[in-house]
């Protein structure tokens, strides 16, 4: 597969032609294979396969989404690039999309709605074939430009007016309530909450379910115990600074996200605090950092893996499943503690 010239070999670049011999199928059969056609069986999808990878062939994507209509690209949007949730929700979402035959874009909004606008453009331009917006921001009305121009959606806790779009419901009063279960079943009486930025529609939902936790519980609550701070390391020590300077500080907290829990037991170190003798801590996200933290952080379990998945079939759905009947607009996605080394009893009683 080489011929000479200027006195080099050049090895001839392989295409569908070849696949189709190697693989002993017709042009049309790879074509749908690469398509992702369900009119090839898996015995046949297999050996193309095989054929393409010991080719190293690869197809052209564009002259692919000029003949069936489709990018196979599927756009997602998060809210922060810099909080390690983010990266790890992307590399769930990439290798689902993958594991299918779909490549990934990817945008980050900085909770920013002109960047969120860039981005939509962005997915349009690119001609996405859905996107997955999982801001947990306030930015949705701008995705109105997604739903005008028919772009399947997939929105987390938002849901949006339109036939393309899908929600998640994130589910985190479960996982708050057995938060709130395991400090008071170890003696916290006074358990204080650091909220995300009340501006995000999801910093308000876990701040509910935190309320409704306490409630439930029939512990105290002060409504100086709720400090409303931003989703970061800094955040989480400006919040545990305004928690010390209460008159009645409070022996536990549980933070709207684990970098603020982070933030929290950084600055309890400097404070001179012993977490979790003096000071008991939960975070919420259970990003990869939360066990190596010292102590291990205990949190609420959001799993990005299951949020990956429902982002992923919420948007294969609508592109690949829209002939088929009726679509499923709502997935759910559960929350769980897990308990690690940053909570115990409280040293001198609830």
């Amino acid at each position: 597969m080489a011929r000479k010239l200027a006195g080099k070999s050049v090895v001839k670049t392989p295409d569908i032609r070849a696949v189709a011999a190697l693989a002993r199928v017709s042009i049309a059969t790879v074509s749908r294979t690469i398509n992702g056609s369900s009119a090839v069986s898996e015995r046949l999808a297999k050996r193309v396969w095989q054929a393409i990878n010991q080719l190293n062939y690869f197809p052209n994507t564009h002259a692919r989404t000029l003949v069936s209509g489709r990018s196979r690209l599927f756009g997602i949007i998060v809210e922060n690039i810099t909080n390690p949730f983010f990266p790890e929700l992307i590399q769930s979402f990439e290798e689902i999309a993958v594991a299918h035959g779909y490549e990934i874009l990817v945008s980050s909004s900085n909770s920013d709605p002109a960047r969120l606008a860039t981005c939509i453009r962005r997915m349009l331009e690119r001609k996405a074939d859905g996107v997955a917006v999982l801001t947990f921001g306030e930015e949705e009305p701008l995705l109105e430009q997604l739903a005008h121009h028919h772009m399947p959606l997939v929105l987390a806790e938002f849901h949006l007016n339109s036939p393309k779009a899908s929600t998640i419901l994130l589910d985190y009063s479960t996982g708050i309530q057995a938060a709130v279960g395991h400090l008071s079943e170890l003696g916290h009486r006074k358990i204080g909450f650091l909220t995300g930025p009340r501006k995000l529609h999801s910093a308000l939902t876990r701040e509910n379910d935190f309320r409704a936790a306490i409630k439930e519980a029939a512990l105290p609550s002060h409504k100086s115990w709720i400090i409303e701070c931003d989703h970061t390391l800094k955040g989480g020590a400006a919040g545990f600074t305004q928690l010390r300077s209460l008159p009645d500080p409070v022996t536990a907290v549980i933070c709207s996200n684990d970098m603020t829990a982070i933030g929290v037991l950084r600055a309890a170190h400097f404070e001179g605090l012993r977490v979790p003798r003096d000071l008991s801590v939960i975070g919420l996200d259970d990003i990869d950092f939360a066990e190596f933290t010292l102590p291990p952080l205990t949190t609420i379990r959001l799993s990005r893996t299951d949020l990956a998945h429902a982002a992923f079939d919420a948007l294969r759905q609508q592109v690949e499943e829209q002939s088929l009947g009726a679509i499923r607009r709502e997935f759910l996605v559960t929350t769980s503690l897990v308990v690690r080394g940053s909570t115990a009893p409280p040293a001198w009683g609830g």
